[in-house]
């Protein structure tokens, strides 16, 4: 009886494939790359509280030093949950829940270039995190030990 390639890469080592198949070093490398920008933005946001407010007051925000604060938890816990695999769909749902209003609010100006990128890169970081609700951390987690 011959085996299926896939079935043959579920036994290697007697195990189902291993912890370290490409498949989960994959996931990993992805939450790392996704927490990374939100990580990022929250410790620069912690670093210039004046200036993230004075920014948020700008684009038209109410409620300022209300909406830093839970910016900058959303961001570094979601941030953390992600980049660690740890209740990673929670996570990743809160983060994906700020990204529509701070999309909304900070990126619609589509006659500046620059800002027609950022909109499109929030999509693209809002399908990332859909990914991760749908999928999970991969093995590589916290979530799987």
């Amino acid at each position: 009886m011959r085996m299926k390639t896939s079935e043959l890469e579920n036994t290697s080592n007697g195990r189902d494939g291993g912890l370290y198949t490409s498949k989960n070093v994959i996931s990993l490398i992805a939450r790392i790359l996704l927490s990374a920008l939100f990580l990022l933005s929250a410790f620069n946001k912690i670093s210039n509280p004046a200036g993230t407010q004075q920014y948020m007051t700008a684009n038209g925000m109410p409620l300022v030093g209300l909406l830093y604060i839970a910016a900058v938890v959303i961001e570094l816990g979601g941030g953390l949950s992600v980049l660690l695999g740890y209740k990673v769909r929670t996570g990743a749902i809160a983060l994906a829940i700020f990204l529509i209003p701070a999309t909304l609010i900070f990126h619609t100006n589509f006659a500046d270039q620059i800002q027609q990128i950022m909109f499109m890169k929030n999509i693209a970081i809002f399908g990332g995190l859909l990914m991760i609700i749908q999928y999970g951390a991969g093995r590589i987690s916290l979530d799987k030990h």
